[in-house]
């Protein structure tokens, strides 16, 4: 088993006179006696903090998880991470393990509370996720986030609570499992694997969020500013306004892919089948994020654009 640990609020001594970032190796001896009987190799990641950080470290601690198992021999990797962005890292986790996925798990995890506080919630998760990743239960269900003994698909994962340790949701899709004593209990089936990832995923993207009044310039200036894609935060089943619309048409002649998701959560409903809104921006070229959160939507178009132009995009996320 690997552990590749990021530091953050897990590993985080606040008390005056002891502040500190604990390393991977010391977060496994400071667990009780007996917490782990997995074997554990612990390598530090140097990371930004989990709210600062940048899809460069993302797509590293993502190729390094991979690596881990397809090259390494490993048969589970735990990541610990920052709470903030840990569903961003997770997706990109998840879309790029290939076949990675079928050969050992992947469980990400962190904490809300530092280790000095009263009650810590980060060595409880920390055993949770080493248990978790060396049941075979999961096994071929891509990457996981692992807090509070739940069990989450990265693809429906999401910070929900910045000061509760059950921080995390996956609601409106339940959680796969969750972790009793020594072993993993399955509750439902993962979601169906991404398609396969071709190229180097791009690292600018942008998440654009849409209001009344919103001027299309925002749109222009984030690829006059290097964005390789955009993706926007609609409303309902994805709606944007309808003075987006001309530039949205403009940006897919041009080869910049528009995704449009939406701030609800959504099931997958392709845009095209929708008679308003989404489906008018679907018909000036538009792509819909198949019921992604906006966060994960711009992690699958960083994902989806190393497979070539905006046709091939269309077509991963059609796949999605």
């Amino acid at each position: 088993m690997l552990l590749l640990a990021t530091g953050d609020t897990i590993a985080h001594l606040y008390a005056p006179g002891r502040p500190g970032v604990l390393s991977g190796a010391e977060l496994l001896r400071a667990l009780p006696p007996g917490a782990v009987t997995a074997d554990v190799v612990a390598e530090d990641v140097m990371a930004e903090p989990g709210w600062d950080m940048s899809p460069s470290t993302m797509l590293e601690l993502a190729r390094r998880a991979r690596s881990a198992v397809l090259d390494r021999g490993f048969d589970g990797v735990v990541i610990t991470h920052g709470t903030d962005t840990l569903e961003e890292t997770a997706y990109l986790v998840d879309l790029l393990a290939g076949r990675a996925a079928e050969r050992g798990a992947i469980v990400l995890t962190g904490a809300v509370r530092p280790l000095d506080e009263p009650s810590p919630d980060g060595p409880r998760n920390l055993v949770s996720s080493i248990t978790a990743a060396a049941d075979g239960a999961l096994r071929g269900a891509g990457a996981v986030v692992c807090v509070n003994d739940e069990i989450h698909a990265a693809r429906w994962v999401a910070k929900v609570d910045a000061t509760s340790v059950a921080a995390f949701s996956s609601a409106p899709f339940p959680v796969l499992g969750r972790v009793t004593g020594a072993r993993v209990t399955t509750l439902f089936a993962p979601p169906p694997r991404p398609p396969a990832f071709v190229g180097d995923p791009a690292s600018d993207v942008a998440l654009i969020k849409t209001y009344p009044g919103i001027v299309p310039a925002l749109l222009t200036a984030a690829v006059d500013a290097g964005a390789q894609g955009i993706v926007l935060e609609g409303t309902g089943l994805g709606n944007v306004p309808v003075e987006l619309f001309t530039t949205i048409a403009e940006l897919t002649e041009w080869g910049i892919p528009v995704v449009v998701a939406s701030r609800c959560r959504t099931h997958t409903v392709p845009p095209e089948e929708v008679r308003f809104g989404a489906g008018l921006a679907a018909r000036v070229g538009a792509i819909g994020a198949r019921g992604l959160a906006p966060s994960k939507a711009r992690c699958a178009l960083m994902v989806a654009l190393g497979a070539g132009g905006i046709d091939a995009v269309r077509d991963w996320f059609g796949r999605l």
